[in-house]
């Protein structure tokens, strides 16, 4: 039917290029009301919608580095434990060197008391056997002495005291013959 106006308009005389007034004040009205609807609810959901998609976005990236400075801070935290773990490990690897040490030296000290005591001990112990083996050696070479002395001189020599005195002289007279030789041996060795 347009065109059929067109033809008639044509007819007419009118110019096609001249647009008639009703249809452009229809064709206006049209789009008032199509732009008042754009502006009035598609125009205000669409920015609703790029408003909200905005603000997930960034709130992901807000989020994200967020987490990043955490995860970071959390490193950081982990990497110090680990380090002072490390040094509290290296710490108690020197102290128990140092308590090692420690006790190997109260141990050397404890052993060579020890050995000390046990040298003076030993040394106490020798020496009363050697006095015992003294005694012990005086009442046989008296005995000996005795008898040898009542065969050679012929009488008995039963008198306790006198034997005694004849035992004692017999030693005094050996030990000075040692000294003497003890003391020829050393004044040679010195020469």
């Amino acid at each position: 039917m347009n065109g059929m106006n067109v033809i008639i308009a044509a007819a007419e005389g009118a110019n096609p290029l001249i647009p008639n007034w009703w249809e452009v004040i229809v064709t206006s009205a049209g789009f008032l009301v199509l732009m008042f609807v754009v502006v009035k609810f598609i125009a205000p959901a669409l920015e609703s919608s790029y408003t909200k998609r905005v603000d997930e976005i960034e709130g992901g990236l807000e989020r994200a580095e967020k987490a990043q400075a955490e995860a970071n801070a959390m490193m950081a935290d982990y990497q110090q434990q680990l380090q002072d773990a490390r040094a509290e490990a290296h710490q108690i690897r020197e102290d128990a060197r140092e308590e090692a040490a420690q006790i190997v030296s109260e141990s050397r000290t404890r052993a060579s008391e020890e050995a000390t005591r046990i040298n003076e001990q030993a040394s106490v112990q020798i020496a009363a056997e050697r006095q015992q083996a003294v005694t012990s050696l005086r009442a046989e070479v008296g005995t000996l002495a005795t008898s040898l002395a009542s065969k050679i001189v012929g009488e008995a020599l039963d008198d306790d005291a006198r034997s005694q005195r004849v035992v004692d002289r017999f030693l005094e007279d050996l030990e000075n013959n040692e000294a003497a030789q003890g003391s020829t041996t050393s004044a040679g060795a010195t020469e």
